[in-house]
């Protein structure tokens, strides 16, 4: 695993005491995990321990490879307990897995180690009677830590909001409740998914989950609010975040997300600005919504978009969907698209304007001589009827590139 270590929250002294009776009972080793494989609590070994167990215990958690193959069995939409096959290239044992259940909600999982796969009826018998207890214990701690979130959430939001007075009041409160600490810059992170890909309080949890590690950390204080499809972190600073510190957050946020989630949620990240001042966390909450715009239709982002790294696209993103059609892409520009060759010269337009209008650099780019680089320009000034050497022809037709990589990059994705 690389990034920061997730760790579930341990589990209550009621909890562990629950698997601790279950585990002497059975002889075998037991442990609770939250319902994305993440271990809540664990009995002590019986010989049956293995490469995985022995590595959650040490690191707080399974692998990604791990916990991946386990929510690939289906365990979180289980309506009864069932045996997982052992898996020899990961280091894991058969297991007999409960899932934990209490009013409709998934708790968790209780996982027995179970290297013959079969059990004695009274060691089934014995495991239904603490997986009623254990679900019963987690549902009462559960509504207190819902209860939690949903104030942090509330928070979160007002700060973000367009309202300015509730910003305000937002704001008081939140240094009232020692939620949020003196430093001033500020940065908000949102997360989004593919909508109806899971269901939703597995969604819920994973984006809990992915992001819970920044909360507070040695250069970060900050507050989480959790949606069904999105999620928004919004961080305070003693000083602004280095861009590579930034990149490798999200990097790792959307590791985890693909770890704990299907490949249907196709979740990205976008980036906000970063500003001085907890008063603008609302401008970097609607710039990282821009960012996660551009990270939905742009694959060369890679899942991630970054506001201060999106150039004049920031401005392009921020068109309603309607209006990010073919119409915004000059008529010039269409003409030379449906011209002999106009990929071609496209592309040597587009290079040549990325450039500034460097010939050396555009023909070194291109890997072709001036002299064809002279005559593909002169091609393209005689097609599209604009001058090159004019600066609001040239801003004109690299906006129109940009909007037609736009609509071409975004033809069939959800935005």
């Amino acid at each position: 695993m690389t990034g920061r270590l997730q760790r579930a929250r341990p589990g209550s002294p009621e909890l562990q005491a629950l698997v601790d009776e279950l585990a002497e009972r059975l002889g075998r080793s037991v442990a609770v995990d939250d319902p994305l494989v993440r271990m809540v609590c664990t009995s002590r070994h019986f010989g049956d321990e293995d490469p995985v167990r022995i590595a959650t215990l040490l690191q707080g958690r399974a692998d990604n490879a791990a916990i991946r193959y386990v929510l690939d069995q289906g365990v979180t939409q289980w309506s009864r307990p069932g045996f997982i096959d052992g898996r020899d290239d990961l280091g894991l044992l058969p297991r007999y897995i409960v899932p934990l259940r209490e009013r409709g909600h998934l708790l968790g999982l209780l996982v027995v180690v179970v290297p013959e796969k079969t059990l004695e009826e009274r060691e089934t018998t014995a495991i239904t009677r603490a997986a009623h207890a254990m679900a019963a214990q987690m549902y009462g701690e559960r509504i207190a830590a819902d209860t939690r979130k949903s104030d942090e959430r509330d928070l979160a939001l007002a700060l973000v909001g367009a309202d300015a007075a509730a910003r305000t009041t937002a704001h008081r409160r939140g240094r009232e409740l020692g939620l949020l600490g003196a430093a001033e810059h500020v940065l908000v992170t949102v997360v989004q998914l593919n909508s109806g890909t899971e269901l939703v309080r597995q969604s819920e949890a994973a984006l809990w989950a992915a992001l819970e590690g920044y909360r507070q950390t040695r250069s970060a204080q900050g507050l989480i609010a959790i949606g069904k499809e999105r999620a928004s972190l919004l961080q305070l600073r003693d000083r602004p975040p280095h861009p590579d510190e930034v990149a490798a957050q999200s990097a790792h946020i959307l590791d985890e997300l693909r770890t704990f989630l299907d490949s249907s949620a196709d979740p990205v990240i976008g980036v906000g600005g970063r500003h001085a001042g907890l008063h603008e966390a609302w401008t970097s909450y609607e710039q990282a919504l821009v960012a996660a715009r551009a990270a939905r239709r742009l694959p060369s982002l890679n899942g991630i978009g970054d506001w201060e790294s999106l150039g004049e696209l920031a401005v392009l993103l921020q068109l309603p969907e309607h209006a990010l059609n073919a119409s915004l892409v000059p008529k010039p520009l269409r003409t030379l698209a449906e011209a002999h060759g106009g990929d071609r010269l496209r592309d040597t337009l587009r290079c040549f304007l990325e450039h500034a209008g460097s010939i050396p650099k555009t023909a070194e780019t291109l890997g072709i001589h001036r002299t064809s680089l002279y005559y593909r320009l002169r091609q393209i000034q005689k097609i599209t009827g604009l001058d090159l050497d004019d600066g609001a022809h040239r801003l004109a037709l690299h906006l129109g590139l940009r909007v037609g990589e736009l609509l071409d990059a975004g033809a069939g994705r959800a935005v």
